[in-house]
């Protein structure tokens, strides 16, 4: 770490999802090996995204060619979306996980935009041929015009949450993972979120949800709603797998304390029950919603809880209109909405818009 070059040291931090948006970063999805025989529904669920988010902000779809740029854009007519703040920009990628390989967007200290491009090694070498996505921050033009950081280590955006005022969330799951970087201790991973995202506090959480083949992701299974509260799923059922990890995740952030010594505000959400592929359970969580500008994407997964977790985010939200979005196909992928979107802040100084 060179600590005069980070963005803590220039007055960089990452903000919250709730600050103002300029755009959703997205990537058109196509990948049959990630979606068997969902390729369509899922596009189908991107369109819904985009529907909902076109009269609030810009969205920037990444897409392969300028051939399903129009194509995506002929879908898009006749629907709710507001087709010109739909942005395609033409990037060669591979799969669509851009919260994870996408820039890390950060905010200066007169408002101006900046971004983390940490490494990405596709969830601890799982995927090779997702790890050519790892190149995609270098490849974006809009990017050239801004303040970039490269943190060094491997760093996935699904793994973190930040409140907007100090402090992150993250998993030991995830980032003490020898997967990940074997040869930095808890005490350096702490050093590299501080001086990277521009925060003060870490609090660690254990172990995320079964399924989950990110080694527990932060965004499966608790999330800042606001610089004070923070939404936890749980699992009543002794029985169910994830009962253990999310009472013990539950309890940890109950005995946490913020920076000014008062006890977070926690409210807890379900969880859908079993969403199963082949037998195998997937990594189905009504935590993995996103907060864009005046609308909140939220999953659901035809479940029973589907509309008690829409509830509990009506109330976290007021400001908002909670879109619910049925992701069944899309978590085939072993992700959800969360997964696949990346904010841009607004800038006082409107770069990149």
């Amino acid at each position: 770490m060179t600590v005069a070059r980070t963005p803590a040291a220039l007055g960089y931090r990452m903000p919250a999802e709730w600050h103002p948006h300029a755009a959703t970063w997205l990537t058109w999805p196509k990948d049959p090996v990630t979606w068997p025989d969902r390729v369509p529904a899922v596009q189908e669920i991107f369109l819904q995204f985009i529907d909902a988010l076109t009269p609030h902000e810009r969205v920037c779809l990444l897409v392969d060619s300028a051939a399903v740029a129009g194509d995506v854009r002929e879908r898009c007519r006749g629907r709710a979306a507001q087709i010109d703040n739909l942005q395609c920009v033409e990037v060669q990628t591979v799969d669509s996980w851009i919260r994870d390989y996408g820039p890390n967007f950060l905010l200066g200290p007169d408002g101006q935009l900046g971004y983390n491009h940490w490494r990405f090694n596709a969830w601890g070498g799982k995927y090779e041929t997702l790890m050519r996505d790892a190149s995609v921050p270098s490849r974006l033009e809009a990017l050239a015009g801004l303040t970039g950081f490269e943190p060094g280590i491997v760093l996935e955006g699904g793994s973190i949450d930040v409140n907007g005022t100090g402090t992150v969330l993250t998993t030991e799951q995830c980032l003490l993972h020898p997967n990940r970087n074997p040869g930095l201790s808890k005490t350096d991973i702490e050093g590299y979120l501080r001086l990277h995202l521009g925060v003060q506090q870490v609090l660690w959480l254990g172990d995320g949800i079964e399924g989950d083949d990110t080694d527990g992701h932060i965004d499966d299974i608790t999330r800042f709603v606001s610089a004070d509260t923070i939404v936890t799923v749980v699992e009543d059922d002794p029985a169910d797998t994830n009962h253990r990890p999310l009472r013990d995740n539950l309890e940890r952030l109950q005995s946490a304390r913020q920076p000014n010594g008062e006890p977070w505000r926690i409210v807890t959400l379900p969880m859908p029950g079993y969403v199963m592929a082949d037998g195998d359970r997937l990594p189905a969580s009504y935590a993995n919603f996103y907060i864009a500008n005046r609308v909140v994407l939220a999953p659901v997964y035809a479940h029973a809880n589907d509309a008690v977790a829409i509830e509990i985010l009506a109330g976290l939200f007021p400001a908002h209109r909670i879109v619910p979005i049925q992701c069944e196909p899309l978590v085939w992928g072993m992700g959800s909405i969360h997964c696949v979107t990346q904010q841009q802040p607004a800038s006082a100084l409107n770069n990149l818009g």
